[in-house]
């Protein structure tokens, strides 16, 4: 075959077959350019089907997920770190039929806890974390997500709610692939306690981790702790 017919046809190789590829294959600490080809292409696939799965949910099941969900968080936040007066705790706010934390968020703050939500001030860079209550103004961010205005205080989380595309039992998150959160917890310091939110259905054989993932310390779902975090 040619160069230009194989330039019109695409990769010679399937477009993604990672998931029938031992996970051995794809070695944490592995840089071959194939590999994380490989990978992007299975994880661009797998985001498209968890997400379908979600958004196919109703807003009632939505909600009773929801409401299970942050049951669970409420008691490893007690387990973990007592009360939470004072505590800055990041949430996020829900897109892509994400589980709604807000109300939750909103008790949280009522009890004392600072509560911030993360913002892409620039494009590729790690994230910043500004203050948050209920009825505040929000504007516009990136993707058109609300976000404080720029004059919120800045926080640094000691808590970190991080939403699941997909997540696996090592605690590997499967998101929306900008790569923001793993940029951010690469460089806060100290590092936060950081628990990943999602639904049980998105639970993954693996995410094939590749160098630039960060663990999370726990995972919740509805289905209750899925990783414990370190004592």
């Amino acid at each position: 075959m040619s160069h230009n017919e194989t330039s019109k046809r695409g990769y010679a190789s399937p477009p993604c077959l990672a998931a029938e590829v031992t996970p051995g294959y794809f070695g944490p600490g592995g840089s071959d350019p194939q590999q994380a080809v490989d990978v992007a292409r299975w994880r661009k696939a797998e985001r498209k089907r968890l997400l379908d799965h979600r958004n196919a949910q109703s807003v009632a099941g939505r909600g009773r997920v929801a409401e299970v969900l942050v049951a669970h968080l409420d008691q490893l936040l007690s387990d973990r770190c007592g009360d939470v007066s004072g505590r800055v705790i990041s949430g996020y706010w829900p897109i892509k039929a994400e589980p709604d934390l807000r109300p939750w968020l909103g008790a949280l703050h009522a009890r004392g806890a600072r509560i911030a939500l993360p913002v892409v001030e620039r494009r590729a860079t790690p994230l910043v974390f500004r203050a948050w209550a209920p009825g505040e103004t929000m504007i516009r961010g990136h993707w058109n997500i609300p976000v404080p205005a720029p004059e919120a205080k800045a926080l640094v989380p000691e808590i970190v709610l991080a939403p699941l595309v997909g997540w696996d039992d090592s605690g590997y998150r499967l998101g929306y692939g900008g790569g923001y959160f793993d940029r951010t917890l690469a460089v806060l310091d100290p590092r936060p306690l950081v628990i990943g939110v999602g639904v049980q259905a998105a639970r993954l054989a693996t995410i094939y981790p590749q160098p630039h993932d960060i663990p999370m310390a726990a995972i919740v779902t509805e289905a209750g702790v899925q990783v414990e975090p370190a004592a």
